[in-house]
């Protein structure tokens, strides 16, 4: 498993043509984060105690809470995130889903089979 939080890697996207097109594993955790965030019920991303830390210094890491992996040229995802309370949580959970999905599908052209989501946490306030 590649846990983009510690080592970004590329992924080959095409050889064709005049030379190869990459993407890094951080582009594709970023894309995941920002799809997963624009579902209503979503709170925010959830990441480790690094994470947290690093935000309390006031860097931005967008890709907090993912990780990506590649295997046999398709993406895999986990992701983390906090929900807002009061929503239905299969319910949102589905659409992040298929969100993240359709997203990095349709920015890199890389298949995802699978996208794993993980609810850390509830949200009682607006933030």
């Amino acid at each position: 498993m590649l846990n983009i939080e510690q080592e970004n890697q590329e992924f080959v996207v095409d050889k064709k043509g005049i030379g190869e097109v990459k993407i890094a594993s951080d582009v594709v955790a970023t894309i995941a984060a920002l799809a997963a965030s624009e579902v209503d019920g979503v709170a925010s991303m959830a990441g480790n105690i690094t994470n947290e830390i690093i935000g309390k210094l006031g860097m931005k890491n967008a890709s907090k809470g993912v990780k990506v992996m590649m295997e046999e040229g398709s993406v895999r995802v986990d992701m983390n995130l906090n929900m807002k309370y009061g929503y239905s949580i299969p319910k949102v959970l589905g659409q992040v889903q298929e969100r993240v999905s359709q997203q990095i599908e349709s920015m890199t052209g890389l298949v995802v089979p699978e996208v794993n989501v993980r609810v850390a946490g509830v949200s009682l306030a607006e933030e």
